[in-house]
């Protein structure tokens, strides 16, 4: 049985993507700091297993890869997936507290987990696995007063690409996945300040999370000889190209 580990898995995409690994028959961890959310999801799951962690704290974070790799001495794929957008505006009105925050979650938590998977990658027998990044469209193309955002997805196409290049010599692989509006909580609050801005603004395009996930998927069910480098998924009528 094949073995994924999902940060940020209480929740949206993160959720979504634990149950079509588990539907598929691998050993999931659900790692995430709400413990309740993270038990209610696995209950009665025998593959699944929750993992409570905050992705910045790296003494938890290496505890809960430990417990998940003991019983069977590997992990097969990371699915770095934790993240926050934080406040949005014109960046002379975002607190530097904020973009802190920012920061240390999207790219430290990143850091850590990629860090702690390619880690155990390197050691294990056979040796090699997969990591896999959640990046965003705005990776590529900012939405309008998401500086904090913006800058942390660009962060994390460097983590991947790096990754990517040392994980050669380990039989490690790492892609990168961008998504654009998967109907979650996430989105849903971006959409709720638009509106707030400017109520005659439309509604953003939003596609199925469960889509997303299927991708998540296909990239992790790739052979080890080959690997998807970057996929953009994304909601069909959504501004991404030419957007602003």
């Amino acid at each position: 049985m094949k073995s994924i580990l999902i940060t940020g898995a209480s929740s949206g995409i993160g959720a979504a993507t634990a149950r079509a690994f588990i539907d598929a028959g691998w050993r999931v961890g659900l790692l995430a700091r709400r413990a309740e959310r993270l038990e209610t999801l696995t209950d009665g799951i025998e593959n699944a297993v929750p993992l409570v962690a905050d992705v910045t704290n790296a003494e938890a974070m290496q505890e809960a890869f430990v417990s998940f790799t003991r019983p069977t001495g590997r992990l097969d794929v990371l699915f770095n997936n934790a993240g926050l957008f934080g406040p949005s505006g014109p960046i002379d009105e975002v607190p530097v507290d904020a973009f802190d925050e920012v920061m240390n979650v999207n790219i430290r938590g990143m850091f850590i987990a990629a860090r702690l998977a390619f880690a155990q990658m390197r050691k294990q027998t056979p040796q090699g696995g997969r990591i896999i990044n959640n990046g965003s469209l705005s990776a590529h193309n900012p939405r309008p007063g998401s500086v904090c955002y913006t800058t942390s997805k660009h962060a994390i196409t460097g983590l991947t690409r790096t990754l990517s290049l040392d994980g050669r010599s380990y039989d490690i692989a790492c892609g990168q996945i961008d998504i654009g509006n998967a109907r979650t909580e996430l989105v849903e609050d971006l959409n709720k300040r638009a509106q707030a801005a400017n109520p005659d603004q439309p509604l953003m395009p939003m596609m199925n999370v469960e889509d997303a996930a299927r991708s998540v998927l296909h990239m992790a069910q790739m052979p080890a000889s080959a690997n998807v480098q970057f996929m953009t998924v994304m909601a069909t009528k959504m501004p991404y190209i030419g957007r602003g």
